[in-house]
């Protein structure tokens, strides 16, 4: 199995992953470059101690009796003061500076680490310098010693300590940065749709980002003209046949005034409405493509009670045609605006094929009521027929295009709801379908953003 630098699940993030390995090599450089420092200022201090024990020493030894100054233990203990002591020939201890300290003679010359009972000591011996003379040894505290070579080391290593979790906050900085810098990649593309498909901009993209970037730009470019291809054959097959199937109703209606054959009734009448359905979808499919082509309007504060009055008067005549009662309850006072944000053609397109809709589908001598309601900060327009409604099961299905419901006897082209809930999404809106529960009948609810 190949292994891959991203994990599976939540770790695969780009930030995730810089920081599950940057972070820990931080940590391993920065611990062991610590130790390596302290390692260094101790043995540097040690040999500084030495150095100088041997020059007292080597000072010492040329000198008849030396007479050292005194020193208390607390001073040899906490102060690193020096312990000199002189040895007759014969092994005699002469002088010993510190006489609570008491250090035997070392048989061998040099530096030696001696513990004496709870305290380590740090000795040198150096023998005579002349034939007959007195052999010098300079006692050091060990305790003092690793004290002052840690309190040295620390303060050589306190810096770089400080500076470690600077250095990770400016790499855990830096992470989050290429992963918003990518984020925003990422929601300019989300920001597309079929409308407005714009290339996406290569400035400040990282280098390696930057193939990446170019071939979404390449797809989008694709995307576009394969849209604009799809709009220009919906809305050119539209107006091609607008004109024949406008020519063959005028016949046949030119033709009602010779049917004198009793038998041929019925099928003129499934004639008559297979071009009334046609002249329909016809209709729906240059709505469609006008929408399409001409994408959202920009958003604007529009009156939805005034939008509602126009659509309602603009299919005041479908509704008499059919005997239907048609009338809008919204809140009070009448004359007063209710504003709305959004885009002006997506708000008609879409409440005119809410109502229409409702219109075709409720029986003659049915109720249509469009409602205005106020909900916690919402405002919501509910489309409330007494037709037969939908089956439950079907009611995810009729907002596809050409999709209708079998078996409800009316002439539709299956676009409406599917133009109705094209314009509520470029608009911010939600549209949902429920039927009702007191009798038949379908409600179409918009609810949108006061």
């Amino acid at each position: 199995m190949k292994w891959h630098v991203f994990p599976t699940g939540p770790m695969c993030s780009l930030r995730r992953v810089l920081m599950m390995w940057l972070l820990p090599l931080f940590l391993l450089v920065g611990v062991g470059s610590a130790a390596v420092t302290y390692w260094s200022y101790c043995k540097m201090v040690g040999m500084f101690l030495d150095d100088q024990m041997q020059q007292l020493a080597e000072a010492l030894s040329t000198n008849d009796i030396p007479q050292p100054v005194p020193q208390t233990l607390d001073r040899v203990q906490h102060w690193g003061a020096y312990v000199v002591q002189t040895w007759a020939p014969d092994g005699t201890l002469q002088v010993n500076s510190a006489p609570e300290i008491l250090v035997p003679l070392q048989e061998d010359a040099g530096f030696h680490n001696v513990e004496i009972g709870d305290r380590s000591w740090r000795i040198l011996t150096v023998p005579p310098a002349k034939a007959g003379g007195h052999t010098v040894q300079v006692v050091q505290s060990e305790n003092f010693r690793s004290k002052l070579a840690a309190e040295r080391a620390g303060a050589a290593i306190a810096p770089f300590l400080l500076m470690l979790p600077l250095a990770m906050l400016v790499l855990w900085g830096v992470a989050r940065a290429i992963s918003r810098a990518l984020q925003d990649i990422g929601r300019q593309a989300a920001q597309q749709d079929e409308h407005h498909i714009a290339e996406l901009a290569t400035r400040n993209v990282p280098e390696e980002i930057v193939p990446l970037v170019s071939s979404f730009n390449t797809l989008l470019r694709r995307l576009r003209d394969a849209f604009a291809t799809q709009r220009r054959f919906v809305q050119d097959a539209a107006h091609e046949l607008r004109t024949p199937i406008a020519a063959i109703g005028l016949q046949v209606e030119n033709m009602r005034n010779d049917m004198n054959c009793p038998a041929a009734e019925a099928r003129f009448q499934h004639l008559e409405a297979g071009v009334r359905r046609a002249q329909r979808l016809v209709d729906q499919l240059l709505r469609l493509s006008k929408q399409e082509s001409a994408g959202a309007d920009g958003p604007a504060i529009v009156d939805l009670r005034a939008q509602l009055r126009e659509s309602m008067n603009t299919l005041i005549g479908l509704a008499d045609q059919r005997n239907i009662d048609l009338g809008l309850v919204a809140p009070e006072p009448a004359s007063s605006p209710i504003p709305l944000t959004c885009a002006a053609g997506d708000l008609r397109s879409l409440l005119d094929n809410l109502i229409e809709n409702a219109l075709r589908y409720t029986p003659e001598g049915g109720v249509v009521d469009v409602r205005v309601l106020r909900e916690q900060g919402c405002i919501a327009v509910e489309v409330v027929d007494t037709g037969p409604g939908i089956p439950q099961e079907l009611l995810p299905r009729v907002f596809d295009r050409f999709f209708r419901v079998p078996g409800n006897g009316t002439n539709g082209s299956g676009l409406g709801l599917a133009i109705a809930q094209a314009a509520a999404q470029r608009s911010g809106m939600l549209l949902t379908l429920r039927n009702r529960e007191d009798r038949s009948g379908l409600i179409a609810r918009v609810e949108a953003v006061a």
